[in-house]
């Protein structure tokens, strides 16, 4: 898990460490090119699973995902 959240406080894992953030001062994304939720901090993209992506919103993050629709005719979507 690339996230860790205590008492409204996110914890990320990234390349170069640990980032921490206040969860409300985090807003999560949709990246659409790879249809997987993240966050930007310091220009730098952190991936999250969507279980990551709720648990933020529960704890005060903005949630600014957006659903994505399949375009393709052979989606089963």
């Amino acid at each position: 898990m690339s996230v860790r959240i205590e008492n409204q406080t996110c914890f990320f894992i990234t390349e170069n460490g640990e980032e921490i953030r206040l969860c409300p001062d985090v807003t999560i994304i949709t990246d659409e090119a790879k249809a997987m939720s993240a966050v930007d901090l310091n220009g730098q993209r952190i991936y999250i699973t969507e279980a990551e992506a709720d648990a933020l919103t529960v704890a005060g993050a903005v949630d600014g995902r957006r659903h994505l629709k399949a375009t393709s005719s052979d989606s089963v979507i």
